[in-house]
């Protein structure tokens, strides 16, 4: 199973949600794409500066090489960004999801924007992560990509509904997750790779596989 989650705007909880996800799942890697992944896991900063998937996407090395650029973090692994661009070669992200085939489930932080073409068309699971802002959702309803569901990231205050969020995106909302300070400090402190809060855990649970509206809060 591959799980790719992406935002339509910075500043919306994927890279966390998408950490979180990884760390749900015993045996998981976790795929940075954006580069804030072992900041969000509170790993070394030295972790940040290795070679990683950029470098993997640009070479012609094997698949049996990515196992050599993770990093354990509890029960699952980081495979982090690396430095450079980071190559859209189809044959290189078939490569990918065939070694993950073999190394348990992928989750997959994209970051902001489309993912690339080719991952989006290999994700089992295509989940957008948003806040109930307009200025999100139109982005959103802007890009190429299409998910197979929506997590919502609430916070006190807002007009739009998750019914306007579904309709904006033309997907279901398949995680309603309202804002959670604990979740912050847990990020703050370097720890969320010891204890996911519980709230956000229970929120996540089910999310993968949902094939009809399920939201949670």
């Amino acid at each position: 199973m591959l799980i790719v989650c992406y935002g339509a705007k910075g500043g919306c909880g994927t890279s966390v949600v998408a950490a979180s996800l990884a760390l749900a799942s015993p045996g998981a890697t976790l795929i940075d794409l954006d580069g804030d992944a072992a900041d969000v896991l509170g790993l070394a900063p030295d972790i940040a500066a290795t070679q990683g998937l950029a470098e993997w996407t640009r070479s012609d090395i094997g698949a049996d090489a990515l196992s050599n650029l993770t990093h354990p973090v509890g029960d699952v692994s980081l495979l982090p960004r690396g430095h450079g661009p980071i190559a859209d070669d189809p044959a290189r992200w078939s490569l990918l999801t065939s070694w993950l085939a073999g190394n348990g489930p992928g989750v997959v932080d994209a970051g902001t924007g489309d993912p690339p073409v080719t991952l989006a068309q290999l994700a089992g699971e295509l989940l957008l992560v948003t806040r109930p802002c307009y200025l999100a959702l139109v982005r959103a309803s802007r890009n190429a990509t299409r998910p197979t569901g929506v997590v919502v990231i609430d916070e006190p205050g807002r007009a739009l509904t998750l019914g306007d969020v579904e309709r904006a995106v033309g997907a279901p909302v398949v995680a309603h997750i309202l804002l959670d300070p604990a979740v912050a400090r847990a990020v703050d402190a370097g720890l969320l790779a010891h204890a996911v809060p519980r709230r956000l855990a229970r929120h996540l649970r089910g999310v993968v596989g949902t094939s009809s509206r399920q939201v949670v809060a």
